[in-house]
């Protein structure tokens, strides 16, 4: 068991993240007291999507090659549908995120964060959710698809879209509290 003040955790997004995605969840566990950073491709600040436009940068702490997985009790995957889009290609991400499910830690994505989910070929018989234009993709990777605020299945945290982002945290602080979590492989 960890506690939220205790934890450290990650998001990893790149330019076209959903804006109310990535500062919801990093200003909420802030505010619960975790340590959270942000990283990048790059290292670089990335330039937020803001429902309609591009709107303001978001500061970041890290290279997401610099991350290293045993320095987090969990990683945030925000949505957006140019951010996942782009970091699915990039296999230092998919490494990243594969990481983390197979040390059973707490892997949480929304609207669109789930893409880096599949590529990195973790959804295969779990219970998830997404942005509804996901979910055929999901299905077509052995995900058992659900439409619900959130889902949880063995530490895996998916939610459909900014409407959800309350029960999206609140669901990380609870799972982060929980532990590690024992998973099959995917």
């Amino acid at each position: 068991m960890t506690d939220i003040t205790d934890a450290k955790i990650l998001i990893i997004a790149t330019d076209g993240f959903e804006k109310v995605e990535l500062e919801v969840p990093r200003d909420k566990l802030r505010a619960a007291g975790a340590t959270v950073h942000v990283a990048s491709p790059d290292g670089e600040a990335i330039k937020s999507w803001d429902e309609t436009d591009w709107g303001p940068k978001a500061d970041v702490d890290l290279a997401i090659s610099d991350a290293k997985m045993d320095d987090y009790h969990a990683i945030v995957l925000p949505g957006g549908q140019i951010n996942p889009d782009v970091l699915r290609t990039k296999p230092e991400a998919v490494q990243l995120v594969k990481d983390f499910t197979t040390a059973g830690k707490i892997v949480a994505a929304i609207c669109h964060g789930p893409w880096v989910l599949i590529e990195a070929e973790v959804v295969r018989g779990r219970e998830m959710t997404s942005y509804p234009s996901l979910r055929t993709d999901l299905r077509n990777a052995g995900a058992k698809v659900v439409d619900r605020e959130v889902v949880t299945d063995q530490g895996i945290i998916t939610s459909r879209n900014p409407d959800d982002l309350d029960a999206f945290v609140a669901k990380i602080i609870e799972e982060v509290r929980e532990g590690r979590h024992e998973r099959d492989a995917a």
